[in-house]
């Protein structure tokens, strides 16, 4: 009887072969292949396909959002905070290839405007990893107060608007050039004080 192999090696030979093939190409069998064992043993981890393909994504959207946060919790100020999280948060993908890849094979995982976004939850926890810094900058009196899940909806929506260019669209000068400039609007604005 063969042991039951730790989920996070199945996802993470899952995501080789997504990114490898896409969702449509990939097959149980590409995924066992990878695993050295038989596509049927890949029903113990997942019912489907749909479903090894959605555990895969939400288990890298969550690596690539650990990265970002142990970046972030180094951080003395919310100003270092809010800059290393928007640095970390899209470099990251220039790390992560694998990932990187299956983006820009499946734009859906991170749509710019979503009517139904399938990892809400995720989305939503980033949302308010930047409403948790904008309201410590407030309360240190580094930022002003503000709306801040309005603001912090907004920076997200920057966010992923660079993530796009640089990732889905395969524009890294975009973001090489454009990210000091919008860290920059982010932290001080436009307003001549």
């Amino acid at each position: 009887m063969r042991k039951k192999i730790d989920n996070e090696v199945i996802l993470t030979a899952s995501l080789r072969v997504f990114s490898r093939y896409g969702y449509r190409k990939a097959t149980l069998e590409d995924i066992a292949g990878e695993l050295n064992m038989t596509a049927a043993g890949i029903y113990a981890y997942a019912e489907s396909k749909r479903e090894l393909y959605e555990q895969t994504v939400t288990f890298a959207l969550i690596r690539w959002q650990n990265k970002v946060r142990a970046a972030v919790a180094v951080q003395k100020t919310a100003t270092e905070k809010i800059s290393v999280l928007c640095d970390s948060a899209l470099h990251y993908l220039a790390q992560d290839r694998e990932f990187s890849q299956l983006l820009k094979s499946d734009p859906s995982i991170f749509p710019m405007f979503p009517a139904v976004d399938p990892y809400e939850e995720i989305n939503t926890a980033s949302v308010d990893m930047v409403a948790e810094i904008l309201a410590l900058g407030a309360k240190t009196g580094e930022f002003r107060e503000l709306d801040v899940r309005a603001v912090s909806e907004v920076i997200f929506s920057i966010y992923k608007g660079f993530v796009i260019h640089a990732y889905v669209q395969d524009e890294v000068e975009f973001l090489e050039k454009n990210l000091p400039q919008t860290l920059d609007l982010i932290l001080r604005g436009i307003e001549k004080k």
